[in-house]
């Protein structure tokens, strides 16, 4: 491999809240790298996803709390008051919390000019529109996995997405790579799809926006750095 990534550091919670809290932006420099804030509701998968990416004039802080997404949002724009982060997203899906907390979620965050890059129902379907052109209906997170790893198996990758739930090396170097029927990039798919079908809906209830994400936004905000 030309690139050498970096390994995700320490643990896939490599910065702590308090640590979040204490990180300040360093003496001005010409080659300042702007900070990028990404807070996450799942502990590994999404953390793990960001972490991957090689950015030359900024820098990703990641960190999967675990928290609900009302919670998560508030936790968010309490850090992002403490320190000058350049931006500052959250990540969350649609879950047993419930469509009003799921949809609140939303509205705080966009009322605080928090980014919010959402799934619904998870964020592995983001990770589907890698490799199918799913219009958007409904689809249970149960059959996540096994789509999934239907596409990545033969590619000699794979994803266990009921117990580490990691995005290493391989599986998101397929994420970047070239989509053999097509030959575009399966990311460029991806971001076509997510707005595709984020284009069908009101979004007056994301709750409601079933299948559908926004991760497609935070994407294309991070390759601008790249």
């Amino acid at each position: 491999m030309a690139r050498k990534r970096q390994k995700i550091k320490r643990s896939l919670t490599e910065y702590t809240t308090k640590e979040l809290s204490s990180i300040s932006r360093p003496a001005s420099t010409i080659e300042e790298k702007e900070i990028i804030l990404i807070y996450c509701e799942g502990k590994n998968t999404e953390p793990s996803y960001f972490l991957q990416f090689e950015l030359v004039t900024a820098e990703i802080k990641s960190l999967g709390e675990g928290k609900n997404t009302k919670t998560l949002v508030q936790k968010a724009i309490t850090l992002s008051k403490k320190r000058d982060y350049d931006q500052v997203w959250c990540v969350f899906d649609m879950d047993e919390h419930g469509m009003q907390n799921f949809n609140d979620a939303v509205r705080i965050a966009e009322q605080n000019n928090i980014g919010v890059a959402y799934s619904n129902q998870a964020f592995e379907y983001w990770l589907i529109l890698h490799f199918e052109d799913h219009q958007g209906g409904k689809m249970n997170r149960k059959i996540y996995n096994k789509k999934i790893n239907k596409y990545i198996n033969p590619l000699k990758a794979s994803y266990n997405g009921s117990k580490t739930k990691i995005i290493d090396d391989n599986f998101f170097d397929l994420l970047r790579g070239t989509d053999e029927r097509t030959q575009e990039s399966r990311e460029e798919l991806a971001i076509k799809r997510a707005k595709k079908i984020y284009s069908r809906y009101n979004h007056l209830s994301p709750g409601k926006e079933e299948s559908s994400t926004t991760v497609f936004r935070l994407v294309e905000e991070i390759k601008k750095y790249l």
